[in-house]
Parts: C-alpha cells; sequence; structure tokens
C-alpha cells in the first residue's frame, strides 16, 4: 500500500480533529510516517488542480462574480515552518504568525466555488498581493476563459494599479474604499476627505461621481449604511446612474462567499493543522484542502445539506452504534 492523493484527500475528509502524518500513518497498515512526509515533500499539486476541479462546475456567464481576499493560515506555534511570516489577518484582527493565501471565487446564485489560489510569500518570489491579484486575473481571463464581467473586492486590493487594470480590461469592479481616501468633486474643489461630502437625496440613491488619485477615469461612489449601522465607502466603474445604492450593496454582500469559504476550508478541511516543515509540504497540504472542500461541496449540493452537515453526518453512526453498545461505559461505584 502506497500514500497517493485519493487516499490523503480522503484521510481529510474523514478525520474528525487531527490532520498530521502521525494520526495519518497511525490509522494506515504498513505506511509510516516518514513516507506520508516524503508524499508531502515530493508530489507537486498545484492551484490548476483547483480549476480543474471548478470548471465544470461553474456557470462560466457574465452575470456571475469574480471575488478576491486573502486567509491567514494560523501557524502561531511554528517555529521551523517555511513561509511562515507575520502579516495582517482579520481574523485575528492584527498582525499573526502564520502562511498567507490569495483565493479567486466563482460566485452565480448564492453558489461559489474556488477558482485559484497564491501563497503569499515576497521574501520568495517578490510579490505582493496585488501583483497576485492581477497576475490571477490575467490567467483567469486568458487562459481559463472565464467571461464574467464584475469583480468583487475589498478596499485592501482597491490600489489605483488594480483598478486601472480592470478598467482596461473593460471588466467592472465593485470595492470599498478605506476611510482615509480622498476624492475629487471638481477640479476647483480638489482632494476632499470621504467624510466631508454633503450628500443629496439623489446622490444617496444612485450614487456620486467621483475622481480618486492616480485613477485616470471617474468612479461612482456610494455611502452603504450597513444592517448594523456601519458605513461602507463604496466605487464602482459602471455608468453613472445605471444602478442604484440597493444594489450595490447586493453586489457588495456577495463578496462574504469568499469569507464562507475561508471558515470552510479551515473547519471542514484542516488546511492549517499541517506540521511538515517544507513549503512544498504545505502547500501540496493546501491542495488537497481544496480538493477536500470539494468533495464534500459536490455532495452537499446533490443532497440539499451544508458542507457542515455532510462532514459532521460522518460520525453519525459511530455515535448511533456507540450509544446501542458503548465500547466504554460510564463508571459504577460498588
Amino acid at each position: 500500500m502506497k500514500i497517493t492523493k485519493q487516499r490523503y484527500v480522503e484521510y481529510i475528509i474523514n478525520t474528525p480533529v487531527n490532520y498530521t502524518c502521525t494520526n495519518l500513518a497511525d490509522h494506515l497498515d504498513n505506511i509510516s510516517h516518514d513516507a506520508i512526509n516524503d508524499y508531502l515533500r515530493r508530489e507537486r499539486h498545484t492551484a490548476h488542480g483547483v480549476w480543474e476541479l471548478a470548471e465544470s462546475l461553474i456557470n462560466n456567464g457574465n452575470e456571475a462574480y469574480l471575488i478576491f481576499d486573502d486567509s491567514v493560515q494560523d501557524k502561531g506555534f511554528s517555529k521551523k515552518i517555511e513561509r511562515v511570516k507575520r502579516q495582517y489577518s482579520g481574523n485575528a484582527h492584527g498582525l499573526a504568525k502564520g502562511i498567507g493565501v490569495v483565493n479567486l471565487v466563482h460566485a452565480d446564485k448564492g453558489d461559489y466555488y474556488p477558482l485559484d489560489f497564491r501563497i503569499y510569500s515576497p521574501d520568495a518570489d517578490g510579490k505582493t498581493k496585488n501583483d497576485h491579484f492581477r497576475d490571477m486575473l490575467q490567467q483567469a481571463f486568458e487562459e481559463k476563459g472565464i467571461k464574467e464581467k464584475t469583480i468583487l473586492f475589498d478596499c485592501w486590493y482597491a490600489a489605483s494599479e488594480n483598478l486601472k487594470y480592470i478598467h482596461c480590461l473593460d471588466k467592472f469592479f465593485v470595492t470599498t474604499l478605506k476611510e482615509n481616501r480622498h476624492v475629487s468633486l471638481s477640479k476647483e474643489q480638489g482632494y476632499i476627505h470621504l467624510q466631508q461630502i454633503e450628500w443629496a437625496d439623489k446622490q444617496l440613491q444612485y450614487g456620486l461621481t467621483v475622481k480618486l488619485k492616480e485613477v485616470p477615469f471617474k468612479v461612482q461612489l456610494f455611502k452603504v449604511v450597513t444592517p448594523h449601522g456601519y458605513i461602507e465607502w463604496v466605487i464602482m466603474n459602471r455608468t453613472p446612474g445605471s444602478i442604484d445604492t440597493q444594489v450595490v450593496q447586493n453586489e457588495n454582500q456577495v463578496r462574504w462567499f469568499i469569507e464562507q469559504l475561508h471558515r470552510e476550508l479551515k473547519q471542514l478541511t484542516g488546511i492549517e493543522r499541517c506540521q511538515c516543515r517544507k513549503q512544498r509540504a504545505q502547500r501540496n497540504h493546501f491542495a488537497c484542502c481544496y480538493h477536500a472542500w470539494f468533495s464534500l461541496k459536490v455532495i452537499a449540493k446533490k443532497t440539499g445539506q451544508t458542507l457542515y452537515q455532510i462532514k459532521h453526518n460522518l460520525w453519525s453512526d459511530y455515535l448511533r452504534n456507540e450509544l446501542r453498545n458503548p465500547h466504554i461505559t460510564a463508571y459504577q461505584p460498588a
């Protein structure tokens, strides 16, 4: 018996909490921890495998969305794992020690699938997250043949180079701005802080045409109040007056599907739990975790359940059998 990708992915799907090579070796006949570790260090499972899984599942059309965001895979207790660095984590609301992953997700009518991912490792490849952003977009349109017109991302990717790149592709973006960004309503007025804008009722409904620094075209700015009362400054490059604030708010909320993907990868596939030290082993583990996610997703869609129900139901039969005939009974004092 030897370790294969299929076997490793099935281990990720079925193990309840422990995702280590040691635990896998303990539950396989005649396969050592070293053999599993060597497999993860030797193979080259890449992000292209994610696209191969997604290609037949997505509805590749103009009405769907592409979503970008990054996630930090927590390695807080790691001392020797390669590619681990301190970086900002939204989950931790500050700096965290881990491996950064930039994700591209396809979303359509409440359904979503990852299309691509990149490891954020500027010390190794010299690329920023914005570099990965543009590289992944280029590959999506030129190599994968993606037809989607609208790209969603948060303020961390709203750099002028990214906005210009999307505009030159003749695509639309919907993104938030940081509160410290300045905009210009007219040449005479110059650039002002977002908080200084005075909004008329029509502008609150259909947005306001503004100019961003270092962006050669004008954008529509919307003041969106979230259900919790927070203000989000959302910009897009569609024709002024073509959509209203409610539509923009609905599109901006689609972006949260990628947050759901991040949670599912962490909670259901153990993407953070691999303890291998070599970066290649970590990359292969990540790729297998995406494969495990797709496996759960396909069954969830067929059965009308959530990914969490599919994962947790794996242990329902075991629990029923133990309750009928427990291997360990409750201690009863004499």
